[in-house]
């Protein structure tokens, strides 16, 4: 009995890939008798157009472009991607078709992790709510009045960038690592906005909070652009392949936790001028809508950057050929004016 089993068993894994085999390729065919597309290169059974999109993508298009004109269409696994790359045809598809073409990808790490069931700006679809979110963000948390209101954060941390590399330089001529000073201005510049902290640079006390935010968002980083085969091919999504997504689980309940405690903190201390308290005063009002999902989701929204000691690969960024460097570098020796204006 169980040797039969055993054997059967075998059979449907050995007949498992020639079924997708079939059924994928009379889809395919299905479709592309149906429906009016424009051109677009062959598409292999069951991923489509996936092998097609090598590293550099925009290189990639660009081939593609020249080869099927200015508008064709791509299957990326069982979605169907059309790259336009004309100006007029542009200009019509977000001007005449932007409503058609505003909804975003379902995808798993938007759904079940980072993006709290697709509510945030980044990736929530066309609609009711994107358009709250959307007010709230231009209305109420980067109005020109608060804009200007928190002016002296970026000034500060401008300021404390300035005085950094003086330190470095005062003597004589050094090699600075610009990248990670970079950073450092940019993740005080948001967490301040958000919480009224700094957690980044070699001046802030080391604290545990500041520490496990620095982790946190390290690892939090590396997962925002993850897609997985379940993305493009929804059968696999049952499919466990990477341990990815047991990881991202991990960061989203690191990252929701550090985040409700800081929202749980501003809860005590309503006096500082933080996109927090500004949530919160809305919560007061309307505490059906504005949940502490929303806020959370609305902190993660903020264009985080990726930060390392890897080497930075320029080859082929849009409008740069340059060869790989190692981290940006800068000869700078302070200026008489600097210094007397520092000192």
């Amino acid at each position: 009995m169980e040797e039969h089993y055993g054997t059967m068993k075998i059979l449907c894994y050995s007949l498992l890939p020639c079924l997708l085999f079939l059924l994928s390729t009379k889809f395919l065919l299905y479709k592309r008798k149906k429906r009016n597309l424009p051109p677009s290169p062959f598409a292999l059974p069951i991923i489509g157009h996936l092998h097609l999109l090598k590293l550099p993508i925009h290189r990639t298009l660009d081939s593609l472009s020249k080869k099927y004109g200015p508008i064709f269409s791509l299957q990326l696994g069982s979605y169907l991607a059309v790259v336009v790359s004309s100006p007029s045809m542009v200009e019509e598809c977000f001007t005449k078709n932007d409503i058609v073409l505003a909804n975003r990808p379902d995808f798993l790490v938007g759904k079940h992790t980072l993006s709290y069931s697709n509510t945030t700006m980044g990736a929530v679809g066309y609609g009711d709510l994107w358009h709250n979110l959307r007010r709230i963000s231009a209305l109420e948390i980067f109005s020109t009045s608060r804009l200007t209101s928190l002016f002296s954060i970026r000034r500060d941390e401008v300021n404390i960038l300035t005085r950094r590399l003086y330190s470095v330089s005062s003597h004589d001529y050094a090699k600075v690592e610009l990248r990670s000073m970079f950073f450092d201005v940019t993740c005080n510049v948001i967490m301040r906005i958000v919480a009224g902290k700094r957690y980044y640079g070699a001046e802030v006390k080391e604290t545990v909070e500041a520490r496990l935010c620095r982790e946190i968002l390290k690892e939090f980083i590396g997962y925002i652009a993850i897609i997985q085969v379940g993305d493009m091919i929804p059968i696999l999504r049952w499919v466990d392949f990477t341990p990815d997504m047991k990881k991202l689980d991990r960061v989203n309940k690191r990252m929701d936790m550090f985040l409700q405690g800081l929202i749980n903190e501003h809860r005590h201390d309503r006096e500082r001028n933080t996109m927090i308290n500004t949530f919160l005063t809305l919560q007061e009002q309307k505490p059906e809508y504005y949940t502490d999902e929303i806020i959370k989701g609305h902190i993660l929204s903020f264009e985080w950057e990726r930060v390392g000691e890897d080497k930075i690969d320029m080859t082929e960024k849009t409008g740069i050929t340059m060869s790989k460097v190692e981290p940006l570098e800068l000869m700078c020796k302070a200026r008489p004016t600097l210094k007397m204006l520092l000192s």
